[in-house]
């Protein structure tokens, strides 16, 4: 038997890996949906004043054991001029806020001239979040008029978009004047990355809802009638929407540390799960059903574009290829988890390989999920330049990690053709063609393979025993990414090992790998910088939230009676 060990970055860290990763019971919304069933926290609609319009605002409260946290949603009429999902837009058809507490209706007035500016507002330390999101209109017309008429609308049409709203921007950790990260990273609620975004996005789904439904109970009885009150098993399968574009794609970048802590607990996650001996039959079965609902979920996955669209078609192939293998070799032997991901590695594309990986988990709660108390990041140590450093050590250290790039032609045209930069008008990052835009001298420093390679030879004729303080002192251009491979050295997860200037760079894939940590599902990216996704469909309304339904609801059930509309 072959020593299971856990996968090497070298593997792991590439792009076109990375950029098909999916969701895990480590992905940030599940996290925080057994946190919120565990714990028994309670919901409340605390406010709803829109009228026929759709114009005003609602609030949202829920009640941890310890603490508040409050929604504020304010609803717009938006002309369909303004309405747009790009980052310059100035209009939005709802905006949000996540409030520290419970606000008073002074809060709520002082807001309504901040949150629905976004970036022209400003918010304060009480506002833990803040957002903006805009309708899917052909979808929210026909819930409307279907409820409106006294019926439910077609579920068809609603598992096509998934949706009703989809968010351009969920912003914290001190944008725009929101609470710092550190005022509430104490907090064992907000332990985990991104738990405030992702409460706030849980939240939103229930004003979505809400607000469709007064919009048809409002046109109903204009007309003289009484609107149907929409399924809760239709509601159910809507989730919030998302218009992710270049802005998130450095992130993964910026915070290696972070970015490592994520990969590592994934990773870590994986490898306990192969290592174990046997798999008892009800972990089997279990295993076997959410393979049989993650079917429909891949069916239901469409893309328009084309890179997508060839790999779903290998995914799919891939799913025939998983039932033969579970059908003939099956999980009854000695360390059946490993044999499965072996067996992946060697057949399935990497959309099936990762597949298999992060489902491989699921059976396992009680072997895998605190490890999501490890993906926090704190860069404090990590930061420190190691000045003691031998030159031969860091030699030593840049081979192994970056020995893709040392080996790269810097000088060729297709191997730098892109440069990352911030763009004046939005303060957003941007990636740009180098030889066609005179962007060069404005580039930031996102191509840590291109810096780590540069360092390697500036290195050459340095003995091996010289300090890299010293070296720094003659050199403090390379004191970046000098930084940056003693990071990755004590992070192995903490770098892409990839080419992130190339010709041939496609940021989809970093912002598929941030999105999957999310807990993202059917990915649609619209081009190679930007991409759409669902969160939350198909999870447990606020009112509905149990310890036994808070967590598998990311599969879809094979078995549905959502077509008569009951439950």
């Amino acid at each position: 038997m072959n020593t299971i060990t856990r996968r090497d970055p070298e593997l792991v860290m590439r792009l076109a890996r990375l950029g098909s990763i999916h969701q895990s019971r480590l992905s940030f919304m599940r996290v925080l949906l057994r946190r919120l069933a565990r714990e028994g926290w309670r919901f409340e609609n605390t406010a709803f004043n829109v009228n026929d319009a759709g114009e005003g605002h609602a609030v949202y409260t829920v009640y941890s054991p310890d603490r508040a946290y409050s929604l504020i949603a304010y609803a717009h009429d938006l002309p369909p001029e303004k309405r747009s999902d790009r980052v310059i837009a100035e209009a939005w058809d709802a905006t949000f806020t996540l409030f520290d507490g419970v606000p008073s209706a002074a809060d709520i007035e002082r807001l309504s001239h901040n949150i629905p500016v976004q970036e022209a507002g400003r918010v304060s330390g009480t506002e833990l979040s803040v957002s903006r999101a805009n309708r899917s209109v052909r979808l929210w017309e026909h819930v409307v008029s279907s409820l409106a008429a006294g019926h439910q609308p077609d579920l068809e049409q609603i598992e096509a978009v998934g949706y009703l709203m989809r968010t351009t921007a969920v912003y914290g950790s001190g944008k725009l004047g929101a609470a710092d990260r550190e005022m509430i990273a104490d907090r064992p609620e907000f332990r985990a990355p991104f738990q405030v975004e992702m409460l706030s996005v849980y939240l939103t789904r229930w004003f979505v809802l809400d607000l469709v439904q007064h919009m048809a109970d409002r046109r109903a009885a204009s007309e003289g009638r009484a609107a149907a009150q929409l399924s809760p098993e239709i509601g159910r399968v809507m989730g919030v929407g998302n218009s992710t574009g270049l802005g998130m794609a450095p992130f993964l970048l910026n915070h290696p540390v972070l970015f490592n802590n994520w990969v590592a607990a994934r990773e870590n996650a994986i490898l306990a799960v192969r290592r174990l001996a046997k798999a008892k039959s009800e972990e089997i079965a279990l295993f076997q059903s959410l393979v049989a609902r993650s079917k429909i979920t891949i069916d239901q996955w469409h893309s328009e574009h084309p890179i997508q669209i060839e790999k779903l078609k290998g995914l799919r192939a891939d799913v025939i290829k998983v039932d033969g293998y579970l059908a003939g070799v099956g999980l009854s032997a000695e360390h059946p988890w490993d044999a499965l991901y072996r067996w992946a590695e060697d057949n399935l594309s990497l959309e099936g390989q990762e597949w298999i990986a992060s489902l491989i988990l699921e059976p396992y709660g009680a072997h895998v999920d605190s490890f999501a108390e490890e993906m926090a990041g704190d860069n404090t140590a990590t930061f420190r330049i190691a000045g003691a450093m031998s030159v031969g050590d860091l030699r030593a250290l840049l081979t192994e990690i970056y020995a893709w790039a040392i080996d790269t032609d810097w000088q060729a045209p297709e191997n730098r053709a892109r440069a990352w930069y911030v763009s004046e008008e939005k303060l957003e990052p941007r990636l740009g063609e180098r030889f066609e835009e005179p962007i060069e001298e404005y580039e930031q420093p996102l191509a840590p393979g291109r810096d780590a390679a540069r360092l390697f030879h500036a290195l050459a004729h340095w003995p091996d025993e010289a300090q890299v303080a010293d070296f720094l002192l003659r050199h403090p251009e390379h004191r970046h990414v000098l930084r940056r491979a003693q990071i990755v050295g004590r992070a192995p997860y903490a770098e892409i090992r990839d080419n992130t200037i190339s010709d041939q760079v496609l940021p989809i894939d970093m912002l598929r790998c941030k999105l999957a940590f999310f807990g993202a599902t059917q990915f649609d990216p619209r081009s190679d910088r930007w991409v759409r996704i669902c969160m939350y469909g198909n999870a447990p309304l606020p009112t509905e939230l149990t310890q036994e339904n808070a967590d598998y609801w990311v599969f879809p059930a094979v078995e549905t009676e959502l077509e008569e509309g009951t439950a």
